[in-house]
């Protein structure tokens, strides 16, 4: 795996959990590095640390030196111990940098994802299970990669160091050492096993509340009209409850973990302390020569030091299953998800003029997701630029669908505009060479100006006052105290469908596309209204491809051509006005 991709994310299974953890620890490059090394650097200053307290104590105690004869030894003792606290301090700054590194790399990936997706592919998950696995599952790796990972290069190497340093004073001590030490980590993995368990489990109830939540506050206003707001609460406050409930399992567990690993540190430093204590009273003689004081508090002060890493890795080792749970549920929320360089691949631009563009699509199916019906069965056509084309069909025909993959929010094989591939060409080249207002036109908080210029963000005050003028919005907004700068709620609230959906014909009117696809453009508008917002529709459209979706006669009859969807086929309808029509575009189903 290398180190710029993670192919776990990308959607594979959880079981690639502990390899993409691997990879994501290599991006990290030196930091990483720096915060294990500087750990073990400080470690073999512990062991020179350690000798010399234990001469100095010799020293003063069996041979009754002054303090004066030994300022040098601990002026020493007092430099290694500012040394190895500095060391502690720069290997602590450099795993949290290098953490930090990691999740912006990581948050990145999955934003770049995010927006390569489709939008089925993200309206079929939740937006608060996926903003839990960006935001709340990436900063669960934080303790991996700044604690665990430094904690567990220390547990592995310091030890068994330790040891080896203190078998030439006393190859018992040595041995003991080296016998007990490994028991720790073998009942530490038993124990994390079930930790493992857990915290997925928790981390799972974090993604359910997250999802609920947000899913509910977005339906806030919609559950207070029709008086459900306490019950969901009361669902809410049950769902925090269960979360709560799998947090102190982890916690349990994790502290049950911690317990092992103190009961056998405390048997070994027992063991250590009697083992010189009988040899000091000559009860235990098995070195074959006397136990020098300096050897026993040598042994006795590396003791504890010994089971130190092992007591840091115990501490951080809830870290490790927290990660793989946050790893695999990453892995889950993004499965299917499009790699972060399809949308780099996009490199084709769409001509930048005022003309219309053709466009052509060949046998083109369309398919509701995870069903096996078919909305568009093998369908191929194409027009010609500036012509304008009106789509009937009933309500949930595919008429919707049809537009949104023409407008590559929907994935679909062999559309072409202006001779391009749909697939190819760049996103931001897309988005300006082809309009698509749908029924449900996004509106955010905001005053009506800031709606509008969401069309074109640049534009000025006198371009959306025309932009609103063409698409009748000043008609209500004349009677509104502060004009367009009159504020609009979160989804639209304050203003009423036609108003809405006027707000977002505006934005139309501050482009310069060269396809535009609109759905039920003059829908909730009085027939007044409906012909104003149609003149001001054609008007902009000379000489522009147009494709519109229509329940409305009235609407098709001012377009070129009148196309009915039904039964999967494109069929040809009457026109009004046969007459004055142009040459047919060539569709074929």
């Amino acid at each position: 795996m290398s180190e710029t991709s993670t192919p776990g994310i990308a959607g594979g299974a959880s079981g690639q959990g502990r390899s993409t953890l691997t990879s994501l620890a290599r991006s990290a490059g030196r930091g990483l590095a720096i915060a294990t090394i500087l750990p073990l650097a400080s470690g073999a200053l512990l062991v020179a640390q350690a000798y010399l307290l234990a001469s100095v104590l010799h020293r003063a105690v069996v041979e009754g030196e002054s303090v004066v004869a030994l300022a040098g030894p601990i002026t020493w003792i007092a430099m290694l111990i500012v040394l190895r606290l500095g060391l502690a301090a720069l290997g602590e700054q450099a795993g949290i940098t290098a953490a930090e590194s990691i999740k912006f790399n990581l948050r990145n990936r999955l934003a770049a994802k995010l927006s390569a997706s489709s939008i089925e592919w993200s309206a079929s998950r939740s937006s608060g299970a996926l903003s839990a696995a960006v935001v709340d599952q990436v900063e669960v790796l934080d303790g991996f990669f700044a604690r665990f990972l430094p904690a567990s290069i220390q547990a592995t190497v310091l030890p068994l160091a330790f040891a080896a340093a203190v078998l030439p004073v006393d190859w018992l001590v040595g041995l003991l050492f080296l016998l007990t030490a490994p028991l720790i980590p073998l009942f530490m993995a038993l124990v994390g096993w079930g930790a493992e368990a857990a915290t997925r489990a928790q981390a799972d109830a974090l993604a359910r509340l997250s999802g609920h939540f947000a899913d509910r506050l977005r339906g806030m206003t919609t559950l207070k009209l029709f008086g459900r707001a306490e019950f969901e609460t009361r669902d809410v406050e049950r769902a925090s409850e269960d979360l709560r409930r799998r947090t102190l399992r982890v916690l349990r567990i994790a502290f049950l973990s911690s317990a092992v690993l103190e009961f056998f540190a405390a048997l070994g430093v027992a063991g250590v302390a009697l083992y010189v204590g009988l040899t000091y009273l000559g009860f235990v003689d098995l070195r074959g020569s006397s136990l020098t004081l300096q050897a026993g508090l040598f042994c006795l002060l590396m003791a504890p030091e010994v089971y130190q890493p092992l007591r840091l890795l115990a501490a951080h080792y809830h870290d490790r299953a927290s990660a793989k749970a946050a790893i695999a549920e990453i892995e889950t929320r993004f499965a299917g998800s499009p790699e972060a360089g399809a949308a780099a691949e996009r490199s084709v631009h769409l001509p930048m003029s005022s003309g219309g563009l053709p466009l052509r699509v060949e046998h083109l199916t369309i398919q509701v997701p995870e069903t096996d019906r078919v909305l568009l069965d093998d369908v191929s056509l194409e027009i010609g630029a500036g012509r304008h084309l009106a789509l009937f069909g009933e309500s949930g025909i595919g008429k919707s669908s049809l537009l949104e993959t023409l407008a590559r929010l929907r994935p679909g094989d062999g559309i072409h505009i202006a001779g391009f591939d749909l697939a190819t060409i760049d996103e931001a080249s897309l988005r300006a060479g082809v309009a698509f207002i749908s029924q449900r036109s996004r509106l955010f908080h905001g005053s009506i100006a800031d709606n509008i210029r969401l069309g074109k963000p640049s534009a000025s005050a006198a371009e959306i006052a025309r932009a609103a003028e063409q698409a009748c919005v000043r008609d209500f907004a004349s009677k509104l105290p502060e004009g367009l700068d009159a504020p609009v709620g979160e989804g639209g609230v304050g203003l009423s469908g036609g108003e809405g959906h006027r707000v977002a014909l505006a934005r139309l009117f501050l482009r310069d596309p060269g396809l535009i696809l609109l759905d039920e453009p003059t829908a909730h508008l009085d027939a007044a209204t409906q012909a104003r917002v149609l003149d001001a529709l054609l008007d902009f459209a000379k000489g522009r491809t147009m494709i519109v979706a229509t329940h409305s006669p009235a609407v098709a009859a001012r377009l070129n051509e009148a196309w009915r969807l039904a039964g999967g086929k494109l069929l040809p309808m009457p026109h009004p006005q046969a007459g004055r029509l142009q040459k047919q575009p060539r569709w074929t189903a």
